[in-house]
């Protein structure tokens, strides 16, 4: 049937998706276990909201049904690229990815864990691999100095501890 014979109140408006955190192309999609679960436990949460969608406005529920569903796509693209990380195995006198790192910026000391792209969360001190301040801590060791340039500044960060959880 040509779209000219359909009512405009019956037309479907295609649900903007919001796109995952950002990971470069080509980088592998690095992420601890905890992320990985957290992954898991966003899917599980998406399947349970998609069969508790409310069935009184048909129209609303598949809008809604195609909103998750477009979020579990994205979802599970990153799950089948995850690639966990076990951050015990990690050299601990080195930063590298899982490492909660402590530094000091020429101000204060600061403590930040080096995570996955889905896990990075600044509220909680987590921040991805791939984040330019990471990439500068990243093969650093205790009591050593990384350069990471914020604007036209280059700011010291010295290494006080690395830990691995």
């Amino acid at each position: 049937m040509s779209r000219g014979f359909v009512k405009e109140e019956d037309q479907e408006e295609i649900p903007v998706i919001p796109p995952r955190a950002a990971l470069p192309d080509g980088v592998p999609n690095y992420v601890t276990q905890s992320g990985y679960e957290a992954l898991l436990q966003e899917k599980t949460a998406l399947e349970e909201e998609r069969r508790n969608l409310p069935s009184e406005n048909e129209g609303e529920r598949r809008r809604s049904a195609l909103f998750i569903d477009g979020k579990l796509k994205l979802l599970l693209e990153r799950i089948a690229s995850a690639r966990i990380l076990d951050t015990k195995s990690q050299s601990p006198d080195e930063v590298r990815f899982g490492a909660t790192v402590e530094f000091f910026n020429g101000k204060k000391n600061l403590c930040y864990q080096i995570v996955g792209a889905d896990e990075a969360d600044i509220k909680k001190k987590k921040i991805a691999f791939t984040a330019p301040i990471a990439r500068s801590l990243i093969g650093k060791k205790i009591n050593e100095t990384a350069n990471f340039k914020l604007g036209n500044q280059i700011q010291k960060l010295k290494i006080l501890k690395i830990s691995y959880l």
